[in-house]
């Protein structure tokens, strides 16, 4: 396993509730270096965060860990199939959404 790679897995291990479901594969290509992370749907929230904050962020340590490497990392964080759609009310004169606008991981 690559040092991007392990790295990946380690930091979102320790963030998850179910870390034997955190599982990465790294592939090469003349792009660069890519890192999808498959975890547990129920801790697709965590990975990504507030406003994708912490899905941020995490892309960021990868970013300076491959320019020391001298490499172009990049990270997919691979959704579950089946998310859940949201309906918001109408609320302030607001509209509701229409199918399939929005969806929530549960």
């Amino acid at each position: 396993m690559q040092a991007d790679q392990e790295f990946v897995e380690t930091v979102v291990k320790a963030i998850v509730d179910n870390p034997n479901d955190v599982k990465t594969n790294r592939t090469v290509d003349e792009m660069g270096v890519l890192i999808e992370l498959t975890v547990n749907p129920a801790d697709m929230g965590k990975i990504i965060g507030k406003e994708g904050r912490t899905a941020k962020s995490i892309r960021t340590l990868l970013r300076v860990l491959g320019a020391k490497n001298n490499a172009r990392v990049n990270l997919k964080i691979v959704e579950p199939e089946g998310g859940k759609e949201v309906r918001v009310p109408e609320e302030n004169g607001e509209k509701p959404l229409e199918d399939g606008q929005a969806t929530e991981v549960v």
